[in-house]
């Protein structure tokens, strides 16, 4: 088991959070394009890459196995990889994703055939390139970090230097078309900085698990936010973390592979930010949906207290429990609920709206017979189904979308069916 600060242990740190920085922040332009397995394609396209850049050392007379060398063969196909998919999508009638999978399965295929001609003729003790399939974090050496930090410098230097170009492309690629932007240009400069992302991961989580470290950080920071520049920085965050964590995992115990649990742990983190995340977290979803149920079944109460006032011509007046369920038989959590929130009052074996409870119910009656006129007037709907759709659309009605209807309709007196439209609470 390594020490907590041995040096190996920080060198390997170093690497994958490198990693993850880089990976994040570009797999944030993919997501959001909808290119999720594009870096999937293009580190599987890298491996022939690599290959090649070792025999060619071998053939030279030099180290095969320099950093630079294999990055840059690695490099080098994935490039070519990348004019073979945008080359298929623009001149055939294939679909992006068919490309995709064109040119992951042949130069993959390519890559295998390669490496095991490799193996079988220079040995695979001396090649050593199967640590690129999944990964060999653990032999990161000094120059092979630094070899990651120039390249993730560079990638993120041209990142920031182009970012609102970026952005633009990606929201709106026909915008920036009329504004006179090279479209075509910026995509395929967008789509180098992921090459070299992928390029930067080889040596650490490898060519199988590239694609996971390109998009798992950018879509666990999706979930916290609507800003791509936050969440380029959250899927930076992201990914380091989710580097460093899987590397000192690793160190724990021996025979772990570090590529592997890097991954993990930024799948853990996705997890964690769907289950948790205020705006898109399942939880709170879960509890914004459970709440919004009791709202809907408080405001039925409400309605229905309202429609018994209409009808006995006494908005306050004292009901019966067992009158006021019976007319749309509402829950006793219903009515607990608007006796809680102060809209009812009970008293033994009645109920009476509060005047807060009448400005409520005023309102959602309001809500609702302003639509089912805007049904009736504007789209022509049929009088026998302008019930039931006011009934979805007074609750999630807002202001001043609805006070922009009413304006529109001339402030109507009565709904379709010659009832009024309360315009406050009646004395």
């Amino acid at each position: 088991m390594l020490a907590v600060f041995d040096s190996t242990l920080l060198i390997v740190m170093a690497g994958a959070a490198l990693l993850g920085i880089v990976a994040g922040a570009l797999g944030c332009f993919a997501l959001l394009k909808r290119q999720s397995l594009l870096g999937d394609a293009l580190a599987h396209a890298s491996l022939p890459g690599v290959c090649l850049a070792f025999l060619l050392g071998i053939a030279l007379d030099i180290d095969p196995k320099q950093p630079l060398l294999l990055l840059g063969g690695a490099m080098a196909t994935a490039w070519l990889g990348t004019l073979l998919i945008l080359g298929i999508t623009k001149t055939t009638r294939l679909k992006q994703d068919a490309a995709l999978g064109i040119v992951l399965s042949v130069f993959f295929g390519a890559g295998i055939v390669l490496l095991t001609a490799i193996q079988h003729n220079v040995g695979s003790a001396q090649s050593g390139l199967d640590s690129f399939l999944f990964g060999q974090a653990a032999s990161l050496l000094p120059a092979d970090v630094l070899v990651m930090a120039i390249l993730g410098a560079v990638v993120l230097a041209v990142l920031a230097l182009f970012f609102k170009t970026f952005q633009l492309i990606v929201f709106d690629p026909a915008l920036a078309a009329t504004l006179g932007l090279p479209v075509r240009r910026f995509e395929i400069l967008l789509t180098t900085l992921v090459v070299v992302a992928v390029v930067v991961g080889l040596q650490t989580v490898g060519v199988v698990l590239m694609a996971a470290m390109i998009v798992t950080p950018a879509a666990a920071a999706r979930q916290w936010t609507d800003r791509l520049s936050r969440m380029v920085v959250l899927a930076a965050m992201i990914g380091a973390i989710a580097g460093v964590v899987g590397a000192w995992l690793s160190a724990l115990q021996p025979r772990l592979p570090t590529g592997p649990l890097i991954v993990i742990a930024a799948t853990v983190l996705l997890v964690i930010s769907l289950l948790v995340s205020p705006r898109r977290g399942l939880i709170w979803a879960a509890f914004r949906r459970a709440a919004n149920r009791k709202r809907v079944r408080v405001e039925n109460l409400l309605k229905d207290l309202w429609r018994l006032g209409e009808r006995d011509g006494r908005f306050s007046a004292h009901r019966a429990v067992s009158d006021v369920l019976a007319v749309r038989a509402a829950s006793q959590t219903a009515l607990a609920d608007a006796q809680s929130a102060g809209l009812v009052r009970r008293e033994g074996p009645v109920v009476r709206l509060s005047q807060a409870g009448l400005e409520r119910a005023a309102n959602v009656v309001r809500n609702h017979r302003i639509w089912e006129l805007y049904l009736s007037r504007r789209l022509e709907l049929a009088d026998d189904h302008l019930h039931r759709d006011a009934e979805d659309m007074e609750h999630a009605l807002d202001d001043d979308v609805l006070e922009q209807i009413d304006l529109a309709l001339g402030r109507p007196a009565e709904d379709p069916h010659g009832r009024p439209i309360p315009r406050g609470v009646p004395a």
